[in-house]
C-alpha cells in the first residue's frame, strides 16, 4: 500500500511540474500509469490523498497535512484540495488538514467549495487573554530566577495588546536590556522603543513593501481613525471618496492580508499596531501633502 502511494506521489509530481523558487522536484520512483498523473489538478489531488489513505488505514495510521496562510492558496488549488479532503471524508479514510489564516479564509473556502463550511470548523484564535499573556512573560523570566515589577508586566501587555508574536518580540527585548533582577520599568521603555524599531524595520515594513501607492493611501486613512474597527463611510469621508470607488482597493486590501471585516461595513487591521507604524512611516505632514 505505501509503495503504491509513493507511485501515486511521483506520478503527481511528474504530471503537475513541481517546482520551488525554480528547482524541480522529482521522486525517484516509478509512477503507476494513470494514477494522479492526468496533470488536472482536482482529479489528480484526490487519487493522492485516497491512495495515502487507504495506505495509512491499512498501516493503522493517519495523515495530517499541516498549510500555514491558508488565505494565499489560489481559489483553484484552495477548491481541488478541498475537493480531494471530501473524498477522503466520504471514504472514511484517515487523512485530515489543519489549517491556519486569517478570518477570511472562511469565506475563501466557501467560495471555492459552498460545502467547505460543513465539512471544516473554522475555530477563531485571537490574542491570549491578559492572564495568560503575563504569565507566558513572567514563567520563563522566573524559571530563570527574574522576576518583574507588576507595573512593568502590565506595561508590556497594554503594548502588545496581548500578541503572541508581540509578546516574543517584548520578551526578548527587556530580557536583553535588563542586567538584573527584578525588569523595572525602565527596562520595559527601553525595551519597547527596541522592539517597535525591530518590527517597523521588519514585520511591518515587508507588509507596507507589497502595497501600491493606492492602497497605503487607504491604510493611511484607516490609521488616522485610529485603531478600528472602522466603518467603510467613515474611511471613505477621510479620502473624500465615496465607499464604492473605494470597494476595489479595500478588496485588494483583504486579498493581501493587510485588512479584514469583522462585521458588515466594518473595516480592521489583521494585526494589531499597524496603525501606528502607518502613521510613523507616512508622517502627519506627509499625510496631508497625499490628501
Amino acid at each position: 500500500m505505501a509503495n503504491r502511494a509513493l507511485r501515486g506521489l511521483a506520478g503527481f509530481v511528474k504530471a503537475l511540474k513541481v517546482e520551488y523558487q525554480g528547482i524541480g522536484v522529482t521522486l525517484d520512483m516509478v509512477p503507476e500509469p494513470g494514477l494522479a498523473d492526468s496533470g488536472d489538478l482536482e482529479t489528480d489531488l484526490q487519487d493522492l490523498l485516497e491512495v495515502v489513505g487507504v495506505a495509512a488505514k491499512a498501516d493503522e495510521s493517519c495523515v495530517a497535512l499541516f498549510i500555514d496562510e491558508l488565505q494565499y492558496v489560489k481559489e483553484d488549488e484552495l477548491a481541488a484540495l478541498i475537493t480531494a479532503l471530501h473524498r477522503t471524508a466520504q471514504r472514511g479514510l484517515p487523512v485530515t488538514m489543519v489549517g491556519a489564516g486569517l478570518p477570511q479564509v472562511r469565506g475563501r473556502m466557501g467560495k471555492a467549495k459552498s460545502y467547505a463550511e460543513r465539512l471544516f470548523e473554522f475555530p477563531e484564535i485571537g490574542p491570549l487573554s491578559p492572564e495568560d499573556a503575563k504569565l507566558a512573560i513572567a514563567k520563563p523570566a522566573k524559571d530563570e530566577g527574574v522576576d518583574i515589577e507588576p507595573f512593568a508586566l502590565d506595561t508590556i501587555i497594554n503594548q502588545t495588546q496581548c500578541y503572541p508574536y508581540f509578546l516574543q518580540e517584548w520578551g526578548k527585548h527587556v530580557w536583553d536590556v535588563a542586567e538584573r533582577s527584578p525588569i523595572t520599568v525602565s527596562h520595559v521603555e527601553v525595551a519597547s522603543r527596541q522592539a517597535v524599531a525591530d518590527l517597523d524595520a521588519s514585520f511591518f515594513l515587508v507588509r507596507f513593501d507589497r502595497l501600491t501607492p493606492t492602497e497605503k493611501r487607504y491604510l493611511r486613512a484607516m490609521a488616522q481613525l485610529g485603531q478600528g474597527p472602522h466603518r467603510s463611510g467613515d474611511i471613505a469621508s477621510v479620502l473624500a471618496r465615496s465607499v464604492t470607488s473605494l470597494a476595489p482597493t479595500r478588496n485588494q486590501l483583504i486579498s493581501k492580508g493587510m485588512i479584514w471585516s469583522p462585521s458588515h461595513g466594518d473595516t480592521a487591521f489583521t494585526v494589531p499596531m499597524f496603525d501606528e507604524f502607518m502613521v510613523r512611516i507616512i508622517p502627519e505632514e506627509e499625510w496631508k501633502q497625499l490628501q
